[in-house]
């Protein structure tokens, strides 16, 4: 399955997916983003979710990055 489709899979039901789905996503298209700055901030954003906190907490932090998907499909 492409990226593309990935990430459009995602958006349309984030609900179903799992966290652990939806940021191994956001590593894969991390480096399609032009500006480093916006590589940086999300890389950030992503390391700061921590490694022990639930699914549930993990969704509410990946919930917050779903424009990166959004700008991604832009950039298309």
């Amino acid at each position: 399955m492409s990226l593309e489709t990935k990430s459009r899979q995602i958006l349309n039901d984030f609900d179903g997916s799992s966290s652990e789905e939806f940021l191994d996503l956001l590593s894969q298209i991390q480096d399609s983003f032009k500006s480093q700055i916006t590589r940086d901030n999300l890389k950030g954003k992503m390391d700061a979710i921590p490694d022990d906190a639930s699914e549930e907490e993990k969704k509410k932090f990946c919930k917050n990055l779903t424009p990166y998907l959004d700008w991604y499909l832009q950039g298309l």
